[in-house]
């Protein structure tokens, strides 16, 4: 019996030593569709595990310059994941894998007049990811400059660090009004609460993200296979489930 049961744990054990682990540097926004393809690429590949980091586009990509252990970067953007290849970085070409949307989002105030509510008196705070590091706060600052409201609201700004915290300024109340990422308005636990608006692509054009596979990651065959995952057809509704634009195949 004790045989058996040495047995049994032997085979377990190297079950999960054979299980390849990718790292995953992902861009905050991909937080929840990402947590769900996630679970579908491993219950179809059962001997690989997915581990991923979220955070700003910009503070991933200085960790990946600073010797970080990612094999995968997703960014929000193409410019981020364009740095690293050309500072050496770059396991592979630098791939669009979906178009994002910018949505204004707020607890309790009605935001069907777009930009329009940004300037009202009630609207004492504005959340928007900061743009040196999130494309999405990037997005959102070029959008109010061009449409001359930036210097009017200024002095509402919250910064988030990334767009996840800035959105979680909106939800949580902290701020009035909240410029987010369209898939974290979507997500599950947000579908009932709050208000949300997209923004017309004439003003406000689709965020282009890209990804790059890292320098090192040619060690392990699931970074490109995840990669080429994403982008598959099997994905294409969990993205829509999220607000996504796919990108043409």
């Amino acid at each position: 019996m004790k045989r058996i049961i040495l047995s049994l744990f032997f085979i377990a054990a190297i079950g999960t030593l054979s299980a390849q682990t990718l790292k995953v540097a992902a861009a905050a926004n991909l937080r929840y569709v990402l947590e769900e393809i996630k679970k579908q690429y491993e219950a179809e590949n059962p001997a690989s595990k997915v581990e991923i980091t979220f955070g700003s586009s910009g503070t991933l990509t200085q960790q990946i310059l600073n010797g970080a252990g990612f094999e995968l970067f997703l960014a929000a953007d193409t410019d981020f994941p364009k740095k690293i290849a050309e500072d050496g970085f770059a396991a592979g070409e630098v791939t669009t894998y979906i178009y994002g949307k910018l949505a204004l989002w707020s607890l309790t105030t009605d935001v069907s007049n777009g930009l329009e509510t940004v300037t009202l008196p009630s609207v004492k705070k504005i959340a928007i990811a900061n743009p040196k590091g999130a494309p999405y706060g990037e997005s959102a600052v070029e959008l109010l400059k061009n449409q001359k409201l930036y210097d009017k609201i200024s002095d509402k700004i919250v910064w988030g660090e990334n767009i996840g915290q800035a959105a979680q300024f909106a939800f949580s109340g902290n701020a009035e009004l909240g410029f987010i990422a369209l898939s974290l308005a979507l997500a599950p636990d947000m579908q009932d609460k709050g208000k949300y608006y997209i923004f017309p692509e004439e003003i406000c054009p689709p965020l282009e993200q890209a990804g790059v596979l890292i320098k090192g990651s040619e060690k392990n065959p699931a970074a490109a296979k995840f990669l080429q995952y994403i982008t598959s057809s099997q994905c294409d509704p969990v993205w829509i489930k999220y607000g996504y634009g796919l990108v043409k195949k």
